[in-house]
């Protein structure tokens, strides 16, 4: 899988564009990503990973990362639109200092999300359960970034 192009060609080419922060918008889809990751961390925990819900898991874990992705963005006065806004969301990792590895798995995440969503693609529950151990780790990271600012700005 490539990796999505850089950052800024997604804004030359107007997929992603600048605007005033949206703090409030930005606040709202960090408060939804903690409850949705703290959902399925109890979900995990009561119910575990099978066949019936591996493509709902991985569902899931990419709207918790992306929600995070777009906080930021939004704090930092961007919003991506069109064709690509997806793959143009994921390039910013590159920019917030995420390894390569880390951003090549959430564009193939997102891949394997649309696959999902559009043409009935069926995940494996290996595949769910690398996403979900993925989605621990990564997402303090993200939470963390996102809340520093969040909460170092004046409102």
């Amino acid at each position: 899988m490539m990796m999505p192009k850089d950052f800024e060609e997604y804004v030359g080419k107007g997929i992603l564009r600048k605007y005033s922060p949206d703090r409030p918008r930005a606040r709202f889809l960090i408060s939804e990503s903690d409850k949705s990751f703290n959902g399925l961390k109890k979900r995990l925990g009561m119910m575990g990973i099978d066949e019936d819900n591996a493509n709902s898991i991985v569902k899931d874990c990419y709207g918790i990362i992306m929600e995070l992705i777009r906080a930021k963005l939004l704090l930092d006065g961007y919003h991506s639109s069109g064709q690509f806004a997806h793959e143009a969301e994921v390039s910013y990792l590159k920019k917030l200092g995420f390894s390569d590895n880390e951003v090549s798995f959430i564009n193939e995440l997102r891949y394997f999300r649309n696959s999902v969503t559009y043409y009935g693609k069926l995940l494996s529950v290996e595949y769910a359960g690398k996403v979900t151990g993925f989605a621990e780790r990564i997402y303090p990271k993200l939470a963390e970034i996102a809340n520093r600012q969040e909460f170092s700005t004046p409102k």
